[in-house]
């Protein structure tokens, strides 16, 4: 029991060195961060945490008397925090063309106007008019609610298709990213190819110089099948999309992160048993793979975090406490200034 409370101290210890650092990164930039679901107790308590610390610019979405009551009884100031009341927004007409114009006509004003009356519609298209730099939801809404208007309004990047999901597997002094692990069931070799390197770009923001591995259950060829195939194609795609990356693959776990093995299964590779980031050929390996870390292997998984849209989007588990709305909303103004 002694050692277990050991372990869970040099645990809280090495996470708050890595949010110290985060912090110092993202501190009087004035970044602005907006919450959709300005109500809840738990964004309420991290939004004056994150306002006292003169961290990030917080935007409530709801109506103002309703928020500062409930902060009131909460015995806490929002007073640092802009709110914004969709019902009765200033610039609403400006946002309804620039949501009817983003949707290439395919809603009407009508529509969107009566969209943009939700929170997160509302907070998504503040992100895309630069209203604000991204965007924290999910605390009270489903996954879908929180990213399916940041993929219809801020989109996804130039060269890729989709987001994906990525945690940062943190155990004293290592740290190392694991991806996709929260979205893409079944990506296709291009997916695997743009994961990567987005994987790498979220590993740069972690002072993590990324040496990419692409995982499955061959090495250079061992066992041929689709999935190996569609692997090694996904390599070749990813080297062909940023030539300057380290990455190699397809790896089995062992050949991408044990040296010795590496040095008999993979002898010409840039990778040499020195991987810090592991792109996953499915979801189900992903999961899979990050939970088996941090469980049997006693890792923090930092995550997930949302990489690939034009604008930062994260989303919270409906499970979640004020202290991981605190750290989200730092790692989502971390991307912004990305």
């Amino acid at each position: 029991m002694l050692k277990e409370c050991f372990k869970i101290k040099e645990a809280d210890f090495v996470l708050a060195d890595i949010f110290a650092a985060l912090k110092n990164k993202i501190s009087g930039k004035n970044i602005k961060i907006v919450f959709p679901e300005g109500l809840d107790e738990r964004i309420l308590t991290a939004v004056s945490r994150l306002t006292e610390e003169n961290l990030l610019q917080p935007i409530l979405i709801g109506d103002e008397t309703e928020i500062e009551e409930k902060a009131k009884s909460l015995n806490i100031s929002v007073a640092g925090a802009k709110i914004y009341n969709p019902a009765n927004y200033s610039g609403i007409e400006e946002l309804v063309q620039s949501f009817v114009e983003r949707r290439n006509g395919k809603v009407t004003e009508e529509e969107a106007r009566k969209l943009l009356l939700d929170e997160n519609y509302f907070g998504t298209i503040l992100v895309y008019k630069g209203e604000a730099d991204g965007l924290v939801s999910g605390a009270a809404h489903s996954t879908a609610d929180t990213v399916r208007p940041a993929l219809q309004i801020i989109k996804t990047k130039q060269n890729v298709k989709k987001t994906s999901g990525v945690f940062v597997m943190v155990r004293g002094e290592e740290k190392y990213i694991f991806a996709d692990c929260a979205i893409n069931i079944a990506p296709t070799s291009q997916e695997l190819a743009e994961i990567a390197i987005e994987s790498a770009k979220t590993a740069k923001m972690f002072d993590i110089d990324p040496r990419v591995a692409m995982l499955s259950f061959s090495t250079k060829g061992s066992a041929t099948s689709q999935e190996t195939e569609k692997v090694a194609k996904a390599v070749e795609l990813a080297k062909e999309m940023a030539p300057d990356l380290i990455l190699d693959g397809e790896f089995q776990f062992d050949a991408a992160f044990v040296p010795s093995v590496a040095e008999k299964k993979a002898p010409g590779s840039v990778i040499k048993g020195d991987a810090n980031v592991f792109i996953f050929p499915s979801l189900e390996a992903g999961n899979i793979g990050y939970k088996i870390a941090q469980r049997l292997g006693n890792f923090e998984a930092i995550g997930p975090i949302l990489q690939g849209l034009n604008a930062p989007v994260n989303d919270l588990s409906r499970g979640c406490n004020a202290e991981d709305v605190y750290k989200l909303a730092i790692i989502t103004a971390l991307q912004a200034l990305a």
